[in-house]
C-alpha cells in the first residue's frame, strides 16, 4: 500500500468523504467529452510515416532526389541508383534516430499525466491522469504528483515543490479553504498546479482546470506562436547548391553547342555535355549535409544526448551565448546542509561549513544539533529538507550514540500559520523523561525558547550571515517533558535553543569546469533564475560566473526596460535573478536581437517558451517536463549540464568536418570538370566519359561523407571563438583556397595528359590522365584532413574509414587498368607500371604547394 493509500484509505476517512462529494461516473464522462482528455495538445507521438514525410519534404532531400532523377534521365542508371541508395540509407538513419527520439520522449511523459486517486460515486478510484476532469476531487498524500490544476479544500501541513513551474527550489506552503459545492475561489496559497509535487502532508483538492486550460497547458499553447530556428549553415548551403546547379546546367549547354558546332558530331557532343553535367552536379553537398550531422546525432545519443532536430547540432557549435536555468540545471534541485551554527561556548566552533567531499569529521559541539534536527523530522522523509538532515546524520553520526532508531514517537505538533515550527516528542525507555525536538523558522524557534535580547541579536546575526551566502536557514531547539499529559501548544514546553542549519541547493558536479571550458571557447554563460539575488550570486560564484560590469539584472529592473534597453543591458550581464517565465523569453529574444547565437538550457515548464525561441533549446530529460522536452532541440538524458559542453565540442567538430568535406568536394570537382571540358575545347581526344566520372564518384561520395565524418576534432576546437554564422561557409579565403587546390590539380592532370599524348596511344594517354586524377583525388583527401597539420602528420591520425576508401580506390584503379575486359570498357590501353608510379608522384605533387602554404601559415601565427 502506498503512502497515499495509507493516508487516504476510504474506509479510514468515511466522514471526510461524506463531507466532500466527488463527481458521479456519468458527470465525469460528460465533462471528459466536453473538455477533452487531461493532456497537452503537443504530447502526440509522431509515427514513422509522419517523420518520413517531414524528412523528405526538406529542400535538401528534394534536391538530392532531383539529382538522382536527372541522372536517370541522362541515362546513367548506375549513378542514379547510387544516389537513390544514398537517399534510402540517410532516410533509414533519420527514421531510426527520430523514432528512437520519439520513443524516448514518449517514455518520459509521466509528469503531466500522473495517475490520480479521485472520489467517484462516493468511493475512492485510481484512474489515469488523462481521465481526470474538471470538478473531480483529488485525494492527495505525500509524494503525489498533482494531476491537474486544483483548489485545496482540506489539508494538513501541505508543502508543494513547484520548481518545475516557477524555477524556485524551496517547497511552498499551501492552506486549505472551506469546501464549497461550486468550488472555492483560487489564490496562490490554496492553488495546486498540474505537474507539481506534494512533498509534505495530505488532503483533498477540487480540480479547476485540466489539459490545455491548466497553467502548464497555457504555457504549452504559447509555444505554438514561436517558430523553429533554421540552421544558418543549411540556408547557406541551399543557396550554394542552387548556384552550382545553375552553373552545371549552363556549362553543359555551352559545351553541347560548342562541341557540335566545332566538330559536327552531336552524339559525341551530347556525351561530353552529360559528362560535364555529372562532373559539376553538386549532389555531394546534400549528402554530406545530411549524413555528417545524422552520424553526429548518433554519436551524441551514445553519450546520453538525444537530438530531436539534427540541424541543431551544427548550430550548437556556433553558440556564442549559453543561457542556463539555475534550479535543476546548474544545481541538483536537492537540498543539502551546507553550514551549521551553534551559540559560542567554551570549546565550540561557532559555525562550520559542510563539504561532503572534504569534511571528514564533525566536531562534537555540532552533534546535538544534527541529532535534534533528525528527531524533529519524520523517520522516512519525503521532504527534501528532512532528507538533507537524515543524510547529514548518516554521513557523520553513523557510529555514534546520536542516532536513535529504537526510540518511539509519542506526539507531534505541526506547522501552523501562527507558529512556523514543528515538534516531535520521543520516548527512549519506559519511565524516562520524554525528549522534545523542534525545528522551524529561526524567529519561531527563538520565540519558543524565550531568548533574551542579546541572544536574539546573536542568532539574528548568524541567520543574516547564512542568508547572505544564499542559504535557507532553519533553527533547532530541544527539551525534556515528564508524563504523558501533552500540552495543547508547543509554547508550554521548556525549550533550549540548540543551533542553526543552513541549507543549499548544491551545484552539480563538473559545472565549474564546464563553465571554464565554455569561456575558453568564447561562449558567454548567462544564468537565469527565479531565485533571490543573494542565492543567485552565491551559486554563480561557485560556478565561476561574475555579475558583469553592470551587476546582476533582476526581474523588477527588467520590467521597466524597453526591448532596446534590455538588449544593451544584456550585452554584459551574466546573472539574472527573480526572473519570471515571460521575462526569460524576453532575455533570449534580446540576446538574439544583439546578434548572438543563443542556446538555452532548462527543465521546467517555465523554460519552454525560451527553449523554443532560442536557436538551440536544450532540455533536461530525467526530471524535466514534457513541455520543455517538446520545445527543445536537444534533450540531455542524464540531466548533466556539463554534457552540453561536449555537445558544443561535437557541433564544432561537425562544422569543421563539413568545411573540410566541402573544400575537398569543390577542389576535386575542378580537375574533373576541367578534364571534361578543356580537352574538347582544345581539340584533344575526349578524356572523360560518363563511366569514368561515375567511377570517380565511387571514391568521392564515401570520402566526402564517411571519411571526413570520422575525422577527430582539431586540437584547438574549444580554444577558438565561435564562428560568425553570417559569414558564408566558403566565403573569401576558404573558397579561394579550395579553387586554387582544384586548379593546381587540374594543371598537373593537363600536363600529364599532354605529356602522355606524345608518348602513349590514345587509350594509354586516357589511362594515364585517369590514374593521375585518382591519385590527385586521394592527395586532396589527405591534404584537406587538417587546415594546420601537414599531410605527413595526417598519415598518423587514426581514421579507419580513410584507409578503407584508399585501399578500395587503389584496388579498383588496378582492376580497371589491368583487367582487359574492364580496361576496354573504360577505353584504356595497358599503362606501364613505371607510368603508374609517375602518376602517383604527380598526384602527390599536385598538393605540395598547399602543404607549403600551411607550413608558412603556422610559422606566421605565434
Amino acid at each position: 500500500m502506498t503512502n497515499l493509500d495509507k493516508g487516504l484509505n476510504p474506509a479510514a476517512n468515511t466522514q471526510r468523504s461524506d463531507e466532500v462529494v466527488g463527481l458521479s461516473t456519468v458527470q465525469a464522462s460528460q465533462t471528459l467529452q466536453d473538455d477533452g482528455p487531461n493532456e497537452l495538445p503537443d504530447g502526440q507521438k509522431r509515427g514513422l510515416l509522419a517523420i518520413a514525410r517531414d524528412t523528405l519534404s526538406d529542400p535538401m532531400f528534394a534536391l538530392l532526389l532531383a539529382a538522382g532523377v536527372l541522372y536517370l534521365v541522362l541515362g546513367d542508371l548506375q549513378e542514379g541508383l547510387v544516389l537513390f541508395g544514398l537517399v534510402l540509407v540517410v532516410l533509414a538513419l533519420t527514421l531510426y534516430q527520430e523514432g528512437k527520439t520519439e520513443r524516448a520522449i514518449e517514455s518520459l511523459r509521466d509528469l503531466t499525466s500522473p495517475r490520480a486517486l479521485v472520489l467517484r460515486d462516493g468511493a475512492a478510484l485510481r484512474i489515469a491522469g488523462r481521465e481526470v476532469v474538471r470538478g473531480d476531487v483529488l485525494m492527495l498524500a505525500e509524494g503525489d504528483r498533482i494531476a491537474a490544476d486544483a483548489v485545496l479544500i482540506q489539508g494538513s501541513e501541505m508543502q508543494v515543490d513547484e520548481s518545475l513551474l516557477t524555477g524556485e527550489p524551496l517547497p511552498v506552503d499551501k492552506l486549505a479553504t472551506e469546501p464549497e459545492p461550486a468550488g472555492a475561489a483560487a489564490s496562490p496559497a490554496n492553488t495546486l498546479y498540474s505537474g507539481t509535487l506534494l512533498v509534505r502532508g495530505h488532503g483533498l483538492a477540487r480540480v479547476m482546470a485540466t489539459g490545455k486550460h491548466s497553467e502548464i497547458g497555457r504555457i504549452g499553447q504559447a509555444l505554438s506562436g514561436l517558430g523553429l530556428e533554421s540552421s544558418p549553415l543549411k540556408q547557406q548551403m541551399a543557396r550554394l547548391v542552387k548556384l552550382l546547379a545553375l552553373v552545371a546546367l549552363f556549362a553543359s549547354l555551352f559545351l553541347l553547342a560548342a562541341y557540335g558546332l566545332m566538330r559536327g558530331d552531336w552524339l559525341a557532343a551530347l556525351l561530353a555535355a552529360i559528362a560535364l553535367a555529372m562532373a559539376l552536379l553538386p549532389q555531394e553537398f546534400t549528402v554530406v549535409l545530411t549524413v555528417i550531422p545524422a552520424l553526429g546525432a548518433w554519436r551524441l545519443s551514445r553519450q546520453n544526448v538525444l537530438t530531436r532536430r539534427i540541424a541543431a547540432i551544427e548550430t550548437l557549435g556556433a553558440t556564442s551565448v549559453l543561457c542556463a536555468d539555475k534550479t535543476g540545471t546548474l544545481t541538483e534541485n536537492r537540498m543539502t546542509v551546507a553550514e551549521l551554527f551553534v551559540p559560542e561556548s567554551p570549546g565550540s566552533a561557532g559555525s562550520l561549513s559542510i563539504d561532503y567531499a572534504t569534511t571528514s569529521d564533525l566536531p562534537e559541539c555540532f552533534h546535538t544539533l544534527v541529532e535534534y534536527s533528525i528527531l524533529a523530522s519524520v523517520t522516512d522523509p519525503f521532504d527534501p529538507m528532512e532528507k538533507a538532515f537524515h543524510r547529514l546524520g548518516q554521513h557523520f553520526l553513523q557510529d555514534t550514540e546520536h542516532l536513535h532508531r529504537d526510540w518511539t514517537l509519542m506526539q507531534t505538533y505541526g506547522l501552523t500559520p501562527e507558529l512556523r515550527a514543528m515538534s516531535h516528542v520521543w520516548r527512549a525507555r519506559v519511565g524516562d523523561a520524554h525528549v522534545v525536538a523542534a525545528k522551524g523558522a529561526p524567529e519561531a524557534i527563538v520565540d519558543l525558547c524565550h531568548l533574551d535580547s542579546a541572544d536574539q541579536a546573536g542568532v539574528a546575526a548568524a541567520v543574516e550571515a547564512m542568508a547572505a551566502k544564499g542559504l535557507r536557514v532553519l533553527a533547532v531547539a530541544g527539551g525534556r517533558f515528564d508524563g504523558e499529559d501533552w500540552p495543547a501548544i508547543e509554547h508550554d514546553f521548556d525549550f533550549e535553543f540548540i543551533g542553526l542549519l543552513g541549507l543549499a541547493d548544491p551545484l552539480r558536479a563538473g559545472i565549474p569546469q564546464a563553465v571554464t571550458e565554455a569561456h575558453n571557447a568564447g561562449i558567454r554563460v548567462v544564468m537565469i533564475t527565479g531565485d533571490y539575488p543573494a542565492t543567485a550570486l552565491a551559486i554563480a560564484a561557485q560556478a565561476g560566473l561574475q555579475p558583469g560590469p553592470h551587476g546582476l539584472l533582476t526581474g523588477d529592473e527588467l520590467t521597466h526596460l524597453s526591448d532596446t534597453e534590455l538588449q544593451q543591458r544584456m550585452g554584459s550581464v551574466q546573472i539574472c535573478a527573480r526572473i519570471a517565465p515571460t521575462q526569460k523569453l524576453r532575455i533570449v529574444q534580446a540576446l538574439k536581437a544583439a546578434g548572438g547565437v543563443v542556446a538555452m538550457t532548462g527543465d521546467g515548464v517555465n523554460d519552454a517558451p525560451a527553449l523554443k525561441a532560442a536557436h538551440v533549446g536544450v532540455a533536461m530529460g530525467g526530471r524535466g517536463t514534457d513541455v520543455a522536452r517538446e520545445a527543445a532541440s536537444i534533450v540531455l538524458l542524464d540531466d548533466n549540464f556539463a554534457s552540453i559542453v561536449g555537445a558544443v565540442r561535437l557541433g564544432r567538430r561537425i562544422f569543421d568536418n563539413l568545411r573540410k568535406s566541402m573544400s575537398y568536394i569543390l577542389a576535386v570537382h575542378v580537375p574533373i570538370a576541367g578534364m571534361a571540358l578543356l580537352p574538347v575545347l582544345l581539340g584533344w581526344p575526349t578524356v572523360l566519359f560518363p563511366l569514368h566520372i561515375a567511377f570517380l564518384e565511387l571514391v568521392i561520395d564515401p570520402a566526402c561523407s564517411m571519411v571526413f565524418e570520422n575525422e577527430p576534432a582539431e586540437s584547438d576546437v574549444m580554444q577558438r571563438p565561435p564562428r560568425d554564422v553570417t559569414q558564408p561557409l566558403f566565403g573569401g579565403m576558404a573558397l579561394g583556397l579550395a579553387l586554387l587546390q582544384g586548379l593546381g590539380a587540374l594543371a598537373v592532370v593537363m600536363l600529364a595528359t599532354a605529356w602522355g599524348a606524345g608518348q602513349l596511344t590514345e587509350g594509354g594517354m586516357r589511362a594515364l590522365a585517369f590514374a593521375v586524377l585518382v591519385f590527385t583525388n586521394l592527395a586532396l583527401i589527405f591534404s584537406n584532413r587538417s587546415r594546420a597539420g601537414s599531410l605527413w602528420a595526417s598519415l598518423w591520425v587514426p581514421n579507419r574509414t580513410l584507409w578503407m576508401v584508399v585501399t578500395a580506390a587503389l584496388g579498383l584503379l588496378g582492376l580497371v587498368l589491368y583487367v582487359p575486359w574492364l580496361a576496354s570498357l573504360f577505353l584504356f590501353d595497358a599503362l606501364p607500371v613505371s607510368w603508374l608510379a609517375g602518376a602517383a608522384g604527380l598526384g602527390l605533387a599536385s598538393v605540395l604547394w598547399f602543404e607549403l602554404l600551411k607550413i608558412i601559415k603556422c610559422k606566421m601565427v605565434p
